[in-house]
């Protein structure tokens, strides 16, 4: 019986090799264990120019010390010559006054797009989860999911929503005199409620509202950009809301300016006053008119509840210092802001 005899390596070999795992990184001495190359043959050694080939292809891109980066192939995308659905803007509900039942005013002038990341930076226990709950609720009907560090524990060898949210979902509930019903006609959540505390974008489910409340990376805040990044790439035409802890004063979530890389509407929240929280507008990407920078004040109850929903401008007496001539405001009351 003839002696088997191993084909020699080939460029299409490798080639078709390398497709299989596009994206990954492998070193040449894994390749070559691969296809099972032994040291002293032709095959061993006509990996190498056969690698060069595949990098002026950019079918793989050299790293450092022999570990290659097999390139992720795309293929363009057709903007004319093809029929495509015209999509309109989404139609997501923003939070509302409990005691009017309208809208966020400037609502009505932001535009929400299929794939856009809504991100919420605020201090510690400012209403951060108030204005998630909110959305949840007002979109509820659009069976949002909601995931994060704040509305399930871990007990008796099971998930469970937190306590402190079911009292909260309850307020809210219609059947308790609130506005949203959580179920349908069956007595199902309309809403899904996933255990998830870490690997975001791992669970994120595609064409649905995905609400995260909050995430967390403790002493790693730059890598809020990636992961925001994960995030937007697993929405498909849903919409993501994002918690992100602010220090107090601050300009933007912590993770700096990172934050608003790929967040399409920032929305930052401060204490104002004794009882009170300010609402300012950061990044927002689409708009009928200009809204970024404007200010917003209301008061919160039982947790969900939001009051007397208002727009504020920097008081024009102390231009927004709280101080004049070194004395307290008497029109601001060194709260820097005033009615609009």
């Amino acid at each position: 019986m003839p002696e088997y005899i191993k084909p020699p390596i080939t460029t299409a070999i490798v080639r078709d090799y390398l497709k299989t795992i596009e994206g990954q990184e492998i070193s040449l001495d894994q390749l070559r264990n691969v296809f099972n190359l032994e040291r002293g043959t032709k095959s061993y050694a006509k990996i190498d120019p056969i690698i060069s080939q595949l990098v002026e292809e950019r079918q793989v891109r050299r790293l450092s010390r022999g570990w290659l980066k097999v390139v992720k192939q795309v293929q363009p995308v057709q903007v004319y010559g093809i029929e495509r659905e015209d999509r309109p803007p989404f139609e997501l509900i923003f939070p509302r006054d409990f005691d009017t039942m309208m809208e966020m005013d400037f609502a009505k002038d932001i535009i929400i797009r299929e794939g856009d990341l809504i991100s919420i930076g605020g201090i510690k226990s400012i209403g951060k989860s108030t204005l998630c709950m909110n959305y949840a609720g007002e979109n509820v009907d659009k069976h949002p999911i909601l995931m994060g560090n704040e509305y399930t524990i871990f007990t008796e060898e099971k998930y469970d929503i937190a306590p402190r949210f079911k009292g909260r979902f309850d307020t809210m509930s219609i059947k308790n005199g609130g506005w949203i019903d959580w179920v349908d006609k069956d007595g199902n959540d309309k809403f899904t409620l996933l255990p998830v505390w870490a690997d975001y974008a791992e669970h994120i489910v595609g064409n649905r509202i995905n609400i995260i409340d909050w995430v967390n990376l403790p002493g790693e805040y730059y890598m809020i950009s990636p992961v925001m990044e994960g995030i937007k790439k697993s929405l498909g035409r849903g919409v993501g809301i994002i918690a992100l802890q602010k220090n107090e004063n601050s300009v933007s979530g912590r993770g700096g300016a990172m934050t608003r890389d790929f967040a399409d509407l920032e929305i930052l929240i401060d204490k104002f006053g004794h009882n009170e929280v300010l609402l300012t507008l950061g990044k927002v990407k689409e708009a009928t008119k200009s809204v970024a920078g404007k200010t917003y004040v209301y008061s919160i109850s039982e947790g969900v509840k939001i009051h007397n929903f208002r727009e504020v401008k920097k008081c024009p007496d102390c231009r927004g210092t709280g101080y004049k001539a070194s004395k307290p405001c008497e029109m601001c009351y060194t709260l820097k802001f005033v009615d609009a």
